[in-house]
């Protein structure tokens, strides 16, 4: 008998009067995965976790946890951690932990959840006086309290530093590592490459890729990135036989044959003094997918 997925999303809509935030949205999540929901302002994303989440009801469709509807079971076996959550000032993070632990019957080993979530030394901190990254921290852990099966994260590291977001990172795969199943929303494309097992791509409401990241790369690029300054860039693009983009500071050649187009720059005089290759990354990916046009 084969397994139903954890989290089974099938035909979601979500209409508002003249707006149809989402538009049939279908996918699965299983045990033990990293599921991300990537796209640009306004493309359902956010809206099709809150369904998920069974905190907005959808126009059609269902959500089923388990192979069944959205009820007690999963509110007791879901975490969530909100983009914005409002913490009681005046309050200890201690005294934090505490208030949210008593609003569950069953609840995950207190210690545990401090270790995990590195909050040992900020126990006695007022939480008017955390950083970015310790509220984040701090926030992680009350999703955390209730021992979730299921962990919902809404851009977790959206403001923080990058020591920050890479020391949340850990924190994250750490409790991977726990075979929880965990839904994220993200807009930084290195944290959805690094944490995601699998992403889906959003825009206008429905989805326009999923997969793996190598996966998806694999499947849309097959050239490699040649960066240099813009000062560097002496010569014409129609000096070269591979694609240019000329932006304001830097120029990027795509190629196919690294050593040809090497070679050819050097031939055209061009200094590779500053010269950086890189591969393809999801950043190239979601703007070809979705457009360079600023989203409001």
């Amino acid at each position: 008998m084969t397994q139903a997925p954890v989290l089974d999303a099938r035909s979601l809509c979500k209409r508002y009067p003249g707006v149809t935030a989402v538009d049939g949205v279908s996918f699965t999540v299983d045990e033990g995965r990293c599921f991300g929901l990537l796209g640009p302002n306004g493309a359902g994303k956010t809206t099709t976790v809150e369904m998920m989440e069974g905190l907005m009801a959808p126009s059609s469709g269902e959500v089923c946890y388990r192979g069944a509807p959205l009820g007690r079971r999963f509110q007791e076996e879901v975490g969530i951690q909100f983009q914005s959550t409002a913490l009681q000032d005046f309050l200890t993070v201690r005294e934090t932990l505490h208030l949210f632990q008593r609003l569950y019957q069953h609840t995950a080993d207190l210690d545990q959840v401090i270790e995990v979530c590195a909050l040992s030394e900020l126990l006695a901190r007022d939480n008017r006086k955390l950083s970015g990254g310790q509220r984040q921290r701090l926030l992680l852990a009350i999703a955390l309290l209730n021992n979730p099966q299921v962990l919902f994260l809404d851009e977790p590291t959206t403001g923080l530093d990058p020591q920050s977001r890479r020391n949340f990172w850990g924190l994250i795969e750490r409790i991977k590592r726990d075979n929880k199943t965990i839904v994220m929303t993200t807009h930084y494309m290195e944290e959805a490459y690094r944490l995601c097992d699998e992403i889906i791509i959003m825009d206008h409401g429905r989805i326009i890729a999923q997969g793996s990241p190598a996966e998806l790369l694999a499947a849309h690029f097959d050239d490699t990135i040649l960066q240099l300054p813009a000062a560097d860039f002496t010569v014409s693009p129609e000096d070269l036989p591979f694609a240019v983009l000329q932006g304001d500071r830097c120029v990027e050649i795509s190629t196919q044959d690294v050593d040809a187009a090497i070679r050819r720059l050097v031939q055209l005089g061009v200094s590779l003094q500053h010269l950086q290759i890189r591969p393809r990354t999801l950043d190239d990916l979601f703007l070809e997918l979705t457009g360079r046009e600023l989203r409001a």
